[in-house]
C-alpha cells in the first residue's frame, strides 16, 4: 500500500505553458522526493503592452510519502 500527498505549486516560463511544466516538474523534484505525477489546474498568462510576456501555470504535484 502506498500513501501519496498533493500540493499546489505554480511555475512561469517566457516561452511556453509546456515549457512552464517543465520547469515547474523539475524544480519540485529537487525539493520532493517520489514526485509520481501532477495535473494542471490553471493556466494563464501576464499580459503587458498587449504582448504575452509569460505563461503561468498551477500545477497540483503528486508525490509518495516514504514509510
Amino acid at each position: 500500500m502506498s500513501i501519496a500527498r498533493v500540493t499546489e505549486i505554480s511555475a512561469t516560463s517566457p516561452e511556453s505553458f509546456d515549457d512552464a511544466v517543465k520547469q515547474g516538474i523539475e524544480r519540485a523534484s529537487e525539493t520532493l522526493r517520489n514526485v509520481r505525477g501532477a495535473w494542471v489546474k490553471e493556466n494563464k498568462v501576464n499580459v503587458e503592452n498587449g504582448k504575452v510576456t509569460s505563461y503561468v501555470v498551477n500545477l497540483m504535484v503528486t508525490f509518495e510519502l516514504e514509510s
